[in-house]
């Protein structure tokens, strides 16, 4: 089944040095762009990280620092690649908790300031695990009859998921070819920041999800302990995150309380 598209939608995936959001770098992206008549736009770019590609990361995606030598850094590609993503909504495979985040922390340590506040998001693993409880390779053969050959190449695991997701629409009756509903579908939970330090509650307030305080709310937390914001801001969170706390905080600056 064809997705149902109301304006462009981009498949992508990165591969990186590694799986910490704030001190790993970006070694290759993938994307494919579907536009609402179908058309597709596909692009492969690697990039110098500015540091070793690790032996186990090499491992897995087969790329190396000779590999990367001569290639720009993501500072030097980041307006490009954030004009490419501008005004689509973005698809990946366990996308909402890595490639997103990835690629958030890399526009801010390169001073673009994408607004991810208006695609919407959709991950496929997440629907794939919330219908079959799989992995990519095993959701490739299970909705599309067949063997992905390459895993872990940015281009081929980019292409697989953008067919996944359209035979999970031929397969499931109840998985309506919306945009909308598919990514709140996609969604693991309510969260505020990418990595879901903070998240929601039914009335619509920030919570702790983590750590000591993890259920209580953001602004009783802040109030009660004014040190643990500044904790926050120089420990090893994510850009998006400390951005999360800060808004919680000038809120309260501006309530007065």
């Amino acid at each position: 089944m064809e997705l149902n598209l109301n304006k462009p939608i981009i498949f992508f995936d990165l591969e990186t040095t590694g799986t910490n959001i704030t001190q790993d770098r970006i070694v290759e992206v993938s994307i494919l762009k579907i536009m609402p008549d179908g058309k597709e736009i596909s692009r492969t770019r690697r990039i110098n990280p500015g540091m070793p590609i690790p032996p186990e990361a090499t491992a897995v995606h087969h790329i190396t620092d000779a590999d990367v030598a001569g290639e720009p850094t993501f500072k030097q590609i980041a307006k490009d690649l954030a004009s490419i993503f501008a005004g689509c909504d973005i698809a990946g495979f366990n996308s909402n908790r890595f490639d997103i985040p990835m690629l958030d922390e890399e526009f801010q340590r390169a001073g673009i300031k994408f607004d991810f506040t208006k695609p919407r998001f959709i991950d496929v693993q997440t629907i794939f695990h919330k219908k079959e409880q799989r992995t990519l390779v095993a959701a490739y053969r299970f909705y599309c009859g067949k063997e992905l050959t390459e895993a872990h190449s940015a281009d081929a695991d980019t292409r697989a998921t953008y067919e996944v997701l359209k035979a999970q629409l031929d397969h499931y009756d109840d998985l309506p070819n919306d945009i909308s509903y598919l990514s709140e579908y996609s969604a693991q939970n309510r969260n505020v920041d990418f990595m879901g330090r903070l998240v929601y509650d039914d009335k619509h307030r920030e919570v702790v999800n983590f750590g000591k305080y993890k259920g209580r709310l953001a602004e009783e937390v802040l109030r009660a302990d004014p040190s643990y914001y500044n904790w926050i801001m120089q420990g090893d969170f994510s850009q998006n995150t400390k951005d999360a706390f800060t808004a919680v905080r000038l809120r309260m600056k501006t309530e007065g309380n």
